[in-house]
């Protein structure tokens, strides 16, 4: 082992030692000296001594957690797993989190961390999202991900979990922001989506392998997710929703945050159509999104609606959409079927109500109470 993996093995000991949360202790001990030289000064017993009284408590864990513990042997162990360890001091420590003013100290990971030189973005949402939001949350992966924007997740089932799906299965980057150790799966049933990050992207988390999930760890860990990108997608979230917790931390970081706009009847979208009211970014699109981003459109996405589709050949659809509506507002489903009739070919619902919200949004339809649909004449 060489002298700088030795010393990042004592680090780990100590971080591990320190506990949760320890940022200010440990920036305060590294004006003590190496954590090799506070594991030494630990051994002998005499740690309190060289720390500020307010740190007794801390200074006792340390010596005590010094007891039996192995710590090159532990390190080498982590490492022969595939878990690395990083702080907030090395270089390869993610430069857009480090920026952060309550960055953690350190990260475990697996995998590959964020390309520094790419675009990232959170996609998060609801985890009992939609097929609206099903449908959403998967193009816009899809797109990011073969356009070469890196997508951060919390890898939660609903929105979160399908977005970054979508961007590893369109060749793309996804990182999921664990709130438990990076060797724990969870939720459970994202096994596979879990295995893929691990060998086609990254896990990372601030918490040490081994710790399991616990609701008390979730929220911080979203500063993370957030910190790491460049702005948060939020697809679907309802008035009172985890997601906008994210979103209060991207703020707070200077984040840009963009919402998909969604019915005014649907209680998952009351979260993204506050949001946009409250001047959040609208993105009706993925090509909206990227263009937002300054990032080149990708020409074809497989297994979306983007299907060798140009930004032209989705106008078209919006088109053959507004072609079917009438001054007289007409039902979802009397509309899917006037579609059919009229092009002989079917659309989808959740296509149908996409589109129709991009004619809403643009003032060309308006929508009555329930799903009844009209023309307004924005582009007569």
């Amino acid at each position: 082992m060489t002298q700088q993996e030795t010393e990042k093995a004592y680090l780990h000991w100590l971080y591990q030692a320190a506990g949760m949360g320890s940022r200010a202790f440990l920036r305060d001990l590294e004006q003590t000296g190496t954590a090799r030289t506070v594991y030494d000064m630990a051994k002998r017993g005499i740690l309190e001594e060289h720390l500020h009284i307010r740190y007794k408590r801390k200074a006792q864990m340390l010596q005590a957690a010094v007891v039996d513990y192995d710590v090159t042997g532990e390190y080498e162990r982590m490492v022969g797993r595939g878990i690395l360890f990083v702080t907030i001091r090395e270089e390869s420590y993610p430069g857009k989190l480090a920026a952060v003013s309550d960055a953690p100290y350190a990260l475990y990971y697996v995998g590959r961390l964020p390309d520094a030189a790419k675009k990232s973005i959170a996609v998060v949402g609801a985890r009992n999202c939609s097929e609206y939001g099903r449908k959403m949350a998967g193009e816009f992966g899809a797109v990011l991900g073969q356009a070469g924007v890196q997508v951060i997740s919390g890898m939660a089932r609903g929105i979160d979990g399908i977005g970054q799906k979508a961007a590893i299965d369109a060749g793309g980057y996804s990182m999921g922001v664990l709130g438990c150790g990076v060797d724990v799966c969870y939720p459970a049933e994202n096994r596979e989506l879990y295995e893929r990050l691990l060998s086609e992207g990254g896990v990372c988390s601030e918490y040490p392998p081994g710790i399991g999930p616990r609701a008390v760890l979730f929220p911080p860990r979203n500063r993370i997710i957030s910190g790491l990108c460049d702005g948060v997608l939020v697809v679907e979230a309802k008035e009172r929703s985890g997601t906008l917790i994210t979103v209060d931390m991207a703020l707070e970081q200077g984040r840009e945050v963009y919402a998909i706009p969604g019915r005014a009847t649907d209680a998952l979208s009351v979260g993204c159509n506050k949001l946009i009211r409250q001047g959040a970014g609208l993105v009706m699109t993925p090509q909206e999104l990227l263009e937002e981003l300054q990032t080149d459109v990708p020409l074809a996405v497989e297994g979306t609606v983007c299907v060798q589709q140009s930004v032209l050949a989705l106008e078209e659809i919006t088109e053959r959409v507004l072609g079917v509506l009438d001054f007289q507002p007409k039902p979802l489903a009397l509309l899917q079927e006037d579609y059919g009739n009229a092009y002989e070919t079917n659309i989808s619902v959740s296509t149908l109500c996409h589109e129709l919200l991009r004619l809403c949004a643009s003032g060309c339809a308006g929508q009555s109470a329930g799903c009844y649909y009209r023309k307004s004449g924005g582009r007569d």
